[in-house]
């Protein structure tokens, strides 16, 4: 009985159900070879170059306001609307991550990321280095919602001329952490 009721299935029983399927088929198979091509989801906010791999993935994804979520709401923070428009025409970004340096003040931590970034703009690739910074209100002193996770307080990247895999991420130029 089971095997008659998975043919049954399997088979449309008319030409116009046999139509439906196909459509249906049709209308998901581009949605599937869209989503293929993107990587993987990953939020995830547990250490500093988790922050910064997560941002570029949203990026990648084109999850533009995921991506500016890994900002926290300080000065340097960019605009939604800016911070978008600006990687409106990226196809692709990569990002490679020097060794974090971290420093705790008042109640807080910082961590200075080193970075190398390249983004593809019409088949054209160009590489940015320099540093990102973030802070960590220790979360036993959060008392208060909303609780504010590790983020981004700043980028400080700059074109460089070096390719993708020489390029090396510098935090000895950037700006000191914004620290309250």
């Amino acid at each position: 009985m089971a095997a008659a009721c998975a043919a049954r299935l399997r088979a449309p029983r008319s030409a116009a159900s046999a139509l439906a399927v196909l459509l249906a088929l049709a209308a998901i198979g581009p949605a599937r070879a869209q989503d293929a091509a993107l990587p993987d989801y990953r939020d995830d906010r547990s250490t500093a170059a988790s922050v910064i791999e997560s941002l570029y993935n949203a990026i990648n994804r084109r999850e533009y306001l995921r991506a500016w979520s890994y900002f926290r709401d300080e000065p340097d923070r960019p605009g939604f609307e800016s911070f978008a428009k600006g990687y409106a025409d990226t196809s692709r970004v990569r990002v490679k991550l020097g060794a974090t340096e971290s420093e705790g003040a008042a109640g807080s931590t910082y961590y200075r990321v080193p970075a190398v970034v390249e983004a593809t703009r019409g088949g054209t690739a160009t590489v940015f280095s320099g540093c990102y910074e973030l802070r960590l209100v220790q979360p036993a002193v959060q008392a208060e919602p909303p609780f504010q996770p590790l983020g981004v307080v700043r980028g400080n990247l700059r074109q460089s001329k070096a390719t993708f895999e020489e390029g090396q991420g510098d935090c000895s130029q950037s700006n000191a952490p914004a620290k309250p």
